[in-house]
């Protein structure tokens, strides 16, 4: 069974790539489109000029930049309030945040409660 090409509102990732700023931002969510159409802040203005430059290594702070169409294929590391995790960009991501993709808070697992935490802790052996 062949794997089924992506399509972004009827478009092609080809298709897609060749689209400016505004294009895309027509074609885009509601959202989307009036973040597109205020314009950028300073920071994602550097982030873009750095992503267009094909610079390696790529490291941001910027979770609210939108993954447009130039940023297709890049591996960009975005911070999660301790380190940087990369993140691939692939044509599924158009249209989203970068920090949807990068978790800022840790899966939390609880052990056996302590000694005094409960009535019946008293009963659980210490080590």
């Amino acid at each position: 069974m062949a794997k089924k090409e992506f399509k972004y509102r009827g478009k092609s990732s080809e298709e897609i790539k060749s689209f400016s700023i505004d294009e895309f931002g027509m074609i885009s969510s509601a959202r989307v489109r009036r973040n597109i159409k205020r314009g950028f802040t300073d920071e994602q203005k550097k982030l873009l000029k750095r992503i267009k430059a094909n610079k390696k290594n790529i490291e941001t702070h910027c979770r609210d930049m939108i993954i447009i169409p130039e940023m297709l294929e890049h591996t960009i590391k975005v911070h999660n309030g301790k380190t940087f995790e990369p993140v691939m960009i692939i044509p599924e991501m158009l249209g989203h945040y970068l920090g949807e993709f990068v978790l800022t808070r840790k899966r939390l697992t609880h052990n056996a409660p302590g000694v005094g935490a409960s009535r019946s802790s008293s009963n659980i052996s210490v080590k």
